[in-house]
């Protein structure tokens, strides 16, 4: 409604302004208005032949106390108007060629610009409002700019409606329409004054336009901002071309990729590419513009591989992205978690066989050299090569791991090398890296490496003597920064003779050789490795730390251990989760371990009388009960736990005296 109601009144103020053409009209205006501004003056508040908004502006200003027949500028301070004019400074570049060519159809008149505090930030023409000055109405009484901002909207104030006298007796129009922001909020407003001759209703309409341009300028400039902004902040190179492929501009990761100072403007965007590349044809089929392998030439004349797509503009021209492959490489590592995670100190136990492990690998991680981890599954290889990447001057680099025997055959080149588009069926889109790649600046470990093929060991070798890596596919080799670390429960000299692994490739994995001991050979780290699992797993299961009864350890220290260390966190896993009390007991234990510790025990001791007495009280037993343990302990009136070291001591298994056995 009130949109409607201020559209009503424009179109009637626009037909009033039509009329005043007529000289007959405009003076019998004039001398209404002179009757009604000295009746204002005396008090009368009913003033026929004013228009509404003039009428309600001048009894405000008659309320105000204005003085009608004095008249001054107010200023404000002058630094004031220095910061005024500062951070205004955008809206008053844009507004001073929309002024200047507006005022060239005026050219008697003057333009002034004002804040949204009716402050004059800006003027042009003749007969100019200086800077600085108030032009509100409550400052000046009833005047053009002063009654836009008030109303908000588009106005004309002839020159009898002006409040003060002296601006009634300059004999001029004005029209003022207000400024916005972009997001529609008043910024201020621009004023026309032009001799009575010259302003007719076709003057509103430029003023209008006017402003209405200065408005849509902030906004552009607004978005063109906030684009460039975007621009700035991304995590990769932007790059505009025009038809003729030459650099509109650069946002700063693309200038900080290409180690450029300046926008580079009309530069040919080949002059930074490699000579392979053909980049008319790549950007002029569609179906290839994205993730394009694109080598950009830096200052120095290194080459830089990066990841490249394209894209049309509207307007003309192309638009290019750029991703440097060692950061795409940085995220896949982020998103894998290529991470060391173990170090040194993880590694628990103090036997002679393990400490001389540690002396080694410790070594290893000062040097640059290959290292080849040998020990039997379970030990905890992996482990030892975490530890030593983490303790290199690779720490801060990724640490990828690999396990060659779980790789399909076909697949391992790929795999560890990488491949470009097309290079076989069901190749990724774009190519994709290998694992060498991922590890760029850091350690590979390949774990099982004597299950590589025979024909990835020779590009593995080429891999390790020259330093860079090929993609299947790919023509052009690139350099990388790995360090490798190999690990294998084979023999590896065994596999040499019998043609199953490449001599020279063994001799230059073997640069340092690492041997991980069996827990069956470290026994007395057995209670610590326990300790520690314990802890771990009390932890992680959010409930009080649990111990291990001594006859539960003697059955641990005693079992062969074929699983190594895997297999000991299985089974301390397992006893935690069984455990009623707060200590783990030998039935918490599962019973292959129980069978084969008694089983392995030493029966060929030498008993005595009693001992064999006891032996075959218990044999009795067992085959009265059927094997039953707890049976057969509370008729002996011992314990479990005293049974089951009984049973060890004599190399008595209950299972030969179940049923079905």
């Amino acid at each position: 409604m009130e949109e409607q109601r201020a559209s009503d009144e424009l179109a009637q103020e626009l037909l009033f302004v039509t009329e005043l053409q007529r000289a007959t009209v405009a003076e019998r205006v004039q001398g209404e208005l002179n009757a009604a501004w000295r009746a204002c003056l005396a008090g009368a508040d009913e003033l026929p032949g004013v228009r509404p908004v003039i009428r309600a502006s001048w009894l405000r200003s008659r309320a105000t106390g204005i003085d009608a027949g004095e008249f001054h500028y107010e200023f404000i301070d002058p630094p004031d108007l220095a910061r005024r004019l500062e951070r205004l400074r955008e809206l008053l570049d844009i507004a001073a060629p929309i002024m200047a060519d507006l005022l060239s159809y005026n050219p008697d008149g003057h333009l002034n610009l004002a804040d949204a505090d009716g402050v004059t930030l800006a003027a042009c023409g003749v007969d100019l409002t200086p800077l600085g000055s108030r032009l509100l109405e409550e400052v000046q009484g009833t005047n053009c700019t002063g009654l836009a901002l008030r109303e908000r909207r588009l106005v004309f104030v002839l020159a009898g409606e002006n409040f003060k006298r002296e601006l009634r007796e300059r004999r001029m129009h004005c029209a003022s329409a207000p400024v916005r922001d972009p997001q529609g909020r008043l910024l201020g407003a621009l004023t026309l004054t032009a001799a009575v001759g010259n302003f007719h209703c076709h003057t509103l309409g430029t003023v209008q336009a006017a402003a209405e341009a200065i408005s849509r300028q902030l906004a552009l400039k607004a978005l063109l901002d906030e684009q460039q902004r975007v621009l700035e902040v991304l995590n990769e190179g932007v790059i505009l071309l025009d038809e003729d492929r030459r650099i509109r501009s650069l946002n700063g990761y693309a200038r900080r990729l290409l180690q450029l100072d300046d926008p580079q403007r009309g530069r040919p965007f080949a002059s930074l590419i490699a000579q392979e590349t053909d980049l008319d044809l790549w950007l002029d089929r569609r179906w290839e513009r994205q993730d394009r392998d694109l080598t950009l030439l830096l200052p120095d004349g290194s080459g830089l591989p990066c990841l490249a797509s394209a894209a049309p503009i509207a307007q003309g021209g192309w638009v290019l992205s750029l991703r440097e492959n060692r950061r795409i490489r940085e995220i896949t590592r982020q998103l894998l978690g290529t991470r060391a995670r173990y170090s040194f100190t993880d590694i628990q136990g103090r036997s002679p066989a393990l400490q001389s492990s540690l002396r080694v690998a410790q070594a290893a991680s000062r040097s640059e050299a290959t290292v080849l981890v040998l020990g039997e599954s379970g030990v905890g290889k992996e482990l030892f090569a975490q530890a030593i990447h983490n303790a290199s001057v690779r720490r801060h680099g990724p640490f990828v791991a690999v396990n060659c025997g779980a790789i399909p055959r076909d697949l391992v080149q790929s795999e560890l090398f990488g491949h470009v588009e097309g290079a076989f069926t069901g190749a990724a889109r774009g190519g994709a890296a290998g694992k060498f790649e991922l590890a760029d600046g850091g350690t590979l470990f390949l774990d099982e490496i004597g299950d590589m093929p025979l024909e990835a060991q020779v590009s593995l070798l080429r891999v390790l003597q020259e330093g860079e890596v090929t993609r299947v596919g790919a023509k052009k080799a690139q350099a990388i920064d790995v360090r490798v670390i190999a690990a294998t429960h084979r023999d590896l000299a065994q596999a040499v003779a019998s043609g199953s692994f490449r001599e020279d490739l063994f001799y230059r994995l073997n640069v340092l050789s690492l041997q991980v001991p069996p827990l069956r050979e470290r026994r007395d780290d057995i209670p610590l490795l326990v300790a520690t699992l314990l802890k771990a797993l009390s932890r992680q299961l959010e409930r009080p730390p649990l111990a291990i009864a001594d006859e539960a350890l003697t059955l641990l220290m005693t079992h062969g251990w074929p699983g190594n260390v895997r297999e000991l966190e299985n089974v301390i896993e397992r006893a935690v989760n069984l455990a009623q009390g707060p200590l783990i007991q030998p039935l918490d234990l599962p019973p292959s371990l129980v069978t084969s510790a008694l089983a392995t025990d030493t029966a060929g001791d030498r008993l005595t009388p009693l001992e064999v007495g006891q032996r075959e009280l218990i044999r009795a037993t067992l085959a009265q009960t059927r094997g039953n343990l707890r049976q057969t302990a509370a008729q002996l009136g011992i314990s479990r736990a005293g049974l089951y070291v009984k049973l060890r001591r004599y190399a008595l298994n209950p299972a030969d005296f179940r049923v079905g056995r």
